[in-house]
């Protein structure tokens, strides 16, 4: 286990601030996402189907959110340490939540993926930055704007399928309005999480006593 020593005032920065880079920065990353379901979704029927599809909107998740999300780091070497705090967490916060989703599908899979999810996200972070104080609380606050990014987007896309579903269709065609549909999701997610995450890694650094470059080895 790395020694840890005081932080900084200098990584106290605004939590305001740090949700709304979030926000902005993971919804930009997941309309890009969520582009792979909308237009390549066909794609991977026969080709692994929904798994194979989930892993590759995980693999875009994982490798662009570091690109832009990386200044909510504080100190040298940004992009490295955030990849080694966000990458783990990620990938157990998406497996959590899949393997809810694949076994429970709508309504308590979405619930339990997501609770469960988020307690293991900002889990891994804290430990990774040495923070622990307030842990409940922030994890309830990122769940609380992940979760409402996730059904704002369901609603969203609900309310344009049924648009599509129109005849005739109000606006655009029925194929580019289903894929609109699919995208807001993208974006209300994004939007969520990101918020989420902006505030996870603004509350880690500012409360913990390891210094930014301090985050735990791997």
């Amino acid at each position: 286990m790395a020694d840890v020593i005081p932080i900084t005032s200098a990584a106290t920065g605004s939590s305001s601030r740090a949700i709304l880079r979030g926000a902005l920065g993971f919804g930009l990353v997941s309309l890009i996402a969520f582009s792979v379901w909308a237009f390549g979704g066909g794609w991977f029927r026969g080709r692994g189907g929904e798994p194979a599809m989930y892993a590759a909107i995980t693999a875009v998740f994982v490798v662009l959110t570091g690109v832009l999300m990386h200044p909510l780091v504080h100190g040298p070497k940004k992009l490295i340490r955030f990849y080694q705090a966000f990458v783990p967490a990620f990938l157990v916060y998406a497996a959590v939540w899949s393997g809810f989703w694949f076994w429970l599908k709508y309504g308590a899979g979405e619930w339990l993926g997501a609770g469960v999810g988020s307690i293991a996200f900002v889990a891994y972070t804290a430990w990774r930055f040495g923070s622990w104080r307030a842990f409940w609380l922030v994890t309830v606050l990122f769940f609380v704007m992940h979760t409402a990014g996730y059904f704002a987007g369901g609603w969203s896309m609900a309310k344009l399928m049924a648009l599509a579903r129109q005849d005739p269709v109000p606006f655009l065609d029925k194929p580019k309005l289903m894929m609109l549909a699919k995208m807001s999701w993208g974006l209300f997610y994004g939007l969520g999480f990101g918020a989420g995450l902006g505030y996870v890694y603004h509350a880690v650094q500012r409360k913990s006593p390891a210094t930014p470059d301090e985050v735990r080895p791997m």
